[in-house]
């Protein structure tokens, strides 16, 4: 018999329906059985595409004997993080406090009125390596609660008061003294041989790149260009990279970024996408133009949904087997690739009789197609001509294959970060087809996840909506609207976005900072922040820069004040862990530019947009509108066109230089 959670609509909850455990999705019914009962409860959190999460699944929680146990001694919670980022968020931290490192699954014993006592996240079926057993865990703690439950409600109090405190905003916002060194810090750490920061396992961290983007032209900041081009190149070259069908994988399991963590998010493929765009231009790079277009062409192939949504991540596994749909035999590749081009292509793809994971292969740029054309005695050409063909014939197979699990619920966050991606892609690249997917995922989003009374919604799956959206939600989703508006011309997007960062406020706002969870959430044990990112910007940081996009917008000074104070909230952080506060950086770098407004009106204005998107602004907005209509935006009130001809205004602070009809003038304008 299916358990509570088939009444679910996560994929990762629907995954456990059929577990013999006696799951219940968080909510109030779960803590007053536990009360009643007088058992602890059991907090299992993952997500549907985690690789661990499956196993320990198959492991313990498919197990009827490990489920008898649990259900006989717990009252047993599953929740999925992506739905749920206040809870996984507040509970994560528990799990780092007494174990210093986090993770998932994620596994929390807690009392009935939600305070962990012992955390932490994959336990084997069988111990091994120094781990405990699973059931080994189980007893414990129950004979733990049966025998010393007063340690165990002090235990709880300390982590509680541990989860609780809130990191104070700093007296001033973040100086430029405390950008040049956090430029340091993270150039510090950076591999000097392969790109990135630190070592196995190594992700993006796409925050932390676009402060080094946004700072590349400092003078202070004179190593930036080389670190983003070797952590670009040897990304977009590795099998994190996926060279059949694009996209990202979450992370690398080794230094070189060959062997990844097979899941893709779609969260990271919307900032890698952007990043690879606008690194295109300020480093002048076209393939990385080509990474982007492929990236959200993933996107909009593989996890676009059919009406606009975008799908949150594609699974590690197949058929049960971690990467079996994207690796390749030998034997295999050669009987696709022919015989004739196989030892060539093979050399340029990295495919070897013997492999690079578990005796398959996943393909990879190894070796510049000139040099092994150069070595096997062919045309350049001719071998450049043959990869291609390969990849499309490899690609066409696989797509035969059992495809990984799709995650299909719509996050609005992570939609929010898309649309941005899709927006400034089809403003750059001329590309109407990406913008006409924006317009797609906006109104999608604007219908499907807000309530009736405007409240925006976290996530939306099989018709239902109903998880309250988070500080990252808002913030995100305007910063996409925002977007859209800037590439289109598009009042409609303007004034949702607009609306959006008025609600965010509202909600989210208290006092002097912003908690990542509205005053009208759950009652959780504290009420959380989001000040680091966790890989993706936090949501302080993405609330700091919509509203600095709105304020520029408005010129309205409490959006100004509140943006000042978002990045006041991390300044601390700033100065002691800048790697989880990259984008907070970032934007903080575009306060100081200092940020620029631009108007844009008249009709055949394509040449002076063009050179508004020639170069990365993020310290600028831009308003359009063909000057036939009065226009709701403060910054357009009173522009005209200049005798027919469209006309550029470049303004600080709505302080206007001369108005200007002439692209070079405007480009000059916007870099002086």
């Amino acid at each position: 018999m299916p358990n509570r959670l088939a009444s679910t609509t996560s994929p990762y909850l629907l995954q456990h329906q059929d577990n013999p455990v006696d799951w219940f999705p968080w909510g109030d019914e779960a803590f007053e059985t536990a009360a009643e009962l007088d058992k602890p409860v059991l907090l299992s959190v993952g997500y549907s595409a985690c690789h661990w999460c499956h196993v320990m699944a198959h492991e313990s929680f498919e197990d009827p004997e490990t489920a008898a146990v649990m259900n006989e001694l717990f009252v047993n919670i599953k929740v999925d993080r992506e739905e749920r980022p206040d809870v996984d968020g507040i509970y994560m931290s528990a799990v780092q406090t007494m174990n210093g490192q986090g993770g998932w699954p994620m596994t929390v014993f807690m009392t009935s009125d939600g305070k962990p006592f012992f955390a932490g996240t994959y336990f084997p079926k069988e111990g091994r390596g120094g781990m405990p057993s699973f059931r080994q865990v189980l007893e414990s703690v129950a004979d733990a609660w049966r025998t010393r439950r007063d340690d165990i409600e002090a235990q709880s109090d300390q982590l509680v008061a541990a989860v609780s405190q809130h990191i104070s905003p700093g007296e001033e916002s973040i100086t430029s003294a405390q950008l040049s060194s956090a430029y340091e810090r993270l150039i510090g750490s950076l591999d000097g041989e392969y790109g990135g920061f630190g070592g196995a396992p190594k992700f993006p961290q796409v925050p932390g790149l676009e402060f080094l983007l946004r700072v590349h032209s400092e003078p202070w900041a004179s190593e930036a260009d080389e670190a983003l081009t070797l952590t670009l190149d040897r990304m977009a070259a590795g099998g994190i990279y996926d060279h059949l069908g694009g996209g990202f994988a979450r992370y690398a399991t080794d230094r070189v970024w060959l062997i990844p963590h097979f899941e893709k998010m779609l969260y990271d493929n919307a900032l890698l996408a952007r990043l690879y765009l606008r690194a295109g231009q300020e480093l002048d790079n076209p393939d990385y133009f080509q990474v982007a277009r492929q990236t959200l062409d993933y996107m909009l192939t593989d996890l676009a949904l059919p009406d606009g949504g975008l799908a949150s991540a594609e699974d590690a596994d197949s058929e049960g087997v971690e990467g079996k749909f994207y690796v390749f035999e030998y034997d295999e590749f050669t009987d696709i690739v022919g015989r004739d081009a196989a030892a060539p292509v093979a050399a340029v793809l990295g495919v070897t009789k013997q492999g690079n994971f578990e005796g398959t292969n996943i393909l990879h740029a190894a070796r510049p197609v000139t040099d092994v054309a150069e070595e096997h005695g062919v045309a350049v050409e001719w071998l450049r001509a043959a990869v291609g063909a390969a990849k499309e014939r490899l690609l066409d197979i696989r797509n035969r294959r059992v495809r990984p699990g799709l995650d299909d619920k719509v996050v609005t966050a992570w939609n929010g970060l898309a649309l941005r991606a899709l927006a400034e892609a089809g403003a750059v690249l001329g590309e109407s087809r990406y913008l006409e997917a924006g317009r797609a995922n906006a109104r999608f989003v604007l219908q499907q996840l807000r309530r009736p009374d405007g409240r925006l919604l976290r996530s939306f799956r099989a018709g239902r909506a109903n998880i309250p959206g988070f500080l990252d939600d808002y913030a995100a989703y305007t910063l996409g609207l925002f977007g859209l508006y800037q590439a289109t011309g598009e009042e409609e997007w303007w004034a949702a976005g607009l609306e959006l960062v008025t609600e965010m406020q509202d909600l989210f706002w208290d006092e002097t900072q912003f908690f990542s969870t509205a005053h009208d959430a759950d009652s959780l044990i504290t009420r959380p922040q989001d000040l680091m990112d966790n890989p993706s910007p936090s949501g302080n940081s993405l609330a700091a820069e919509a509203l600095l996009v709105a304020a520029l917008f408005t010129g309205d000074p409490q959006l100004f004040d509140r943006a000042e104070a978002a990045l006041r909230a991390g300044a601390q952080l700033a100065d002691q862990y800048p790697s989880a506060v990259g984008h907070l950086l970032a934007v903080a770098h575009s306060w100081q530019a200092p940020p620029r407004e631009v108007a844009i009106v008249g009709h055949n204005a394509d040449s002076l947009t063009e050179a508004f998107w020639s170069r990365y602004r993020p310290g600028a907005v831009l308003a359009i509108s063909a000057g036939d209509a009065e226009s709701a935006i403060p910054l357009l009130e009173g522009r005209l066109p200049h005798h027919g001809d469209a006309l550029a205004y470049v303004c600080q602070r709505f302080a206007c230089q001369a108005p200007t009809t002439d692209p070079k003038v405007l480009k000059a304008q916007l870099e002086n």
